[in-house]
């Protein structure tokens, strides 16, 4: 589906017509510029890949510094693909906020922030075992049993433990688009999207 690359600003809140104070989060969207476009003749399928921020060319390796040269753009930080665009685009061209103009819902697709490594209480929303009283000494926020015993004598995979929380890629879908902002390249999107502030995302319709 069609789409952009854009840039957690952070969030707010704005009245709506009736009155209600409704909480948004502020992306910046764009402007991207087309990198390649792919085709089913030349690479198997159809796409058109865009590139967002620029970044130095020093920065930059010299196999990604001939791919941005043969487009004819200077070299960017992020790159993505997307599919179903209606209009034809070719390398060189700007997509702006404009795109999501028409559009009442969007799909946002993020990397949540990282948490570390946490216990089953606060990665799982686990109620803890035992009671507080009557002797119980450390037992609370344990995970309880995890495997049978004798048979078939181990843990399955995918069992609920602690580990490594967050810092993973998230998809929120069906967000709606609250207003845009053509000037600044903005767009307010109701409720949150996973991320940090400055934290890159995927806008699709």
């Amino acid at each position: 589906m069609p789409g952009l690359l854009g840039k957690k600003i952070g969030m707010t809140s704005v009245f709506s017509a009736e009155g209600k104070n409704v909480p948004c989060t502020v992306i910046e969207v764009g402007p991207c510029v087309v990198t390649q476009v792919k085709t089913v003749e030349t690479d198997g399928y159809e796409a058109v890949q865009v590139g967002f921020i620029d970044k130095k060319e020093k920065h930059t390796t010299k196999p990604e510094m001939g791919h941005f040269k043969k487009a004819g753009v200077t070299a960017k930080r992020h790159l993505a693909e997307f599919k179903g665009f209606e209009t034809e685009y070719k390398a060189g061209d700007v997509i702006t906020v404009d795109l999501f103009a028409d559009v009442d819902y969007v799909d946002v697709v993020g990397t949540s922030k990282g948490r570390g490594f946490q216990g089953v209480v606060r990665r799982h929303g686990f109620g803890g075992v035992g009671q507080t009283t009557h002797g119980q000494h450390n037992r609370l926020r344990a995970p309880g049993a995890v495997g049978a015993c004798s048979y078939p004598a181990k843990v399955f995979k995918g069992t609920r433990m602690a580990g490594q929380t967050g810092n993973e890629r998230v998809t929120v879908q069906n967000l709606q688009v609250l207003k845009i902002m053509p000037e600044h390249n903005l767009l307010l999107i109701k409720g949150s999207v996973p991320g940090c502030k400055g934290s890159i995302v995927i806008i699709e319709k």
